[in-house]
């Protein structure tokens, strides 16, 4: 085996010196860094178009509409398309409008629900703690594109949910994938808009 010759080792050792910040930075990445990051938005306003696979059906339910969040606990999805119908969740209490009619729910009286929500709320408001009540989280990529799976902890939410996968670039999630513990499933793809 021939030695490399010094101006190559050089260029390697230089190579490696230039990539030693990055990589230091990629080291740093971890869930408590996620969550830091998100937790800089105070409110967000976004598009979104969900997929829902249901064994049932033949073919993905489609719907779209735009999601509103505004820190730390205010979550509203609108949906507009196939029929108007609102979700809205603040602090401990859902709101459902359809066709004119209007229920509300205390979320404690609904704990599953209210976990399923809070995987949500808790990612955008970069809750580690509130996630941590519920879920085992896993990170996997880096800043630019990074996917957070959360699984349920508790017996009851697992007979419902087998997890819950959000996925993001920087500080904007991106998607959210659910997979039921029936094998049902939903994907949302989220494009942020200008708040208003």
């Amino acid at each position: 085996m021939t030695r490399p010759s010094y101006p190559l080792l050089r260029l390697m050792l230089l190579a490696a010196l230039m990539l030693m910040p990055a990589i230091g930075h990629a080291l740093d990445w971890d869930i408590d860094q996620l969550m830091r990051n998100l937790a800089q938005t105070r409110s967000d306003h976004a598009s979104f178009i969900e997929k829902k696979s249901i064994a049932m059906l033949d073919k993905p339910v489609e719907s779209s509409g735009e999601l509103f969040y505004t820190a730390p606990d205010h979550l509203e999805k609108r949906t507009l398309k196939p029929k108007a119908e609102s979700m809205t969740v603040d602090g401990g209490t859902l709101i459902i409008e359809r066709s004119r009619q209007k229920h509300r729910l205390q979320l404690q009286d609904y704990p599953e629900v209210a976990a399923f929500i809070d995987s949500i709320r808790g990612t955008l408001a970069g809750d580690r703690h509130a996630l941590e009540r519920n879920y085992r989280l896993s990170l996997e990529g880096t800043t630019e594109h990074w996917t957070l799976q959360l699984l349920p902890v508790n017996e009851k939410m697992q007979a419902v949910v087998k997890r819950i996968r959000i996925a993001g670039v920087r500080d904007a999630v991106r998607s959210i994938e659910i997979t039921q513990a029936d094998g049902d499933s939903s994907l949302m793809l989220i494009e942020k808009l200008t708040t208003p």
